[in-house]
């Protein structure tokens, strides 16, 4: 399997790994056009040729970006490949300079086991003004915060 970022002409599949989980209301919707015009910050899981997971990285300021955007094709769960797009996540954004990266899940064990401790997002501003307070989900978010400190493995 190999962990890369994605070309243009994958948005479509990107999209597609994660569609069940917006149509669910589990996830917030990630256009092509948004995945097209920001390559650099998605990593991809390929394997055989095929797009099989994806993972996006949004910078907030210099010091904090947050890892969101997990998604792995269902025929392809429990191999670690979450696992590994976090990893190769927490790398990049340390490489950028980052020093904090938060994550907001459903999945707290999985972040817990790559170093993540929890938090809380009120922690940061910058996430709530931009993305929590207009999200359709804020009055029942059931998703916890996690950080991650770069330098810290």
């Amino acid at each position: 399997m190999i962990i890369r970022h994605p070309i243009t002409e994958e948005a479509a599949a990107i999209c597609a790994l994660f569609a069940d989980e917006v149509r669910a209301g589990r996830m917030l919707p990630r256009t092509q056009e948004e995945i097209a015009a920001h390559p650099d910050d998605w990593l991809v899981a390929e394997k055989n040729g095929q797009v099989v997971g994806c993972v996006s990285l949004v910078d907030y300021s210099r010091t904090l970006c947050e890892i969101r955007s997990l998604a792995v094709d269902p025929a392809y769960r429990g191999n670690g490949i979450a696992s590994r797009l976090v990893s190769a996540g927490l790398d990049l954004a340390c490489e950028r300079g980052t020093s904090t990266v938060l994550v907001l899940t459903r999945a707290a064990h999985l972040f817990e086991t790559l170093g993540f401790r929890y938090d809380s997002v009120t922690n940061f501003p910058e996430k709530v003004w931009r993305d929590c307070a207009p999200c359709p989900f804020r009055h029942a978010c059931d998703e916890v915060a996690l950080t991650y400190h770069c330098g810290g493995r």
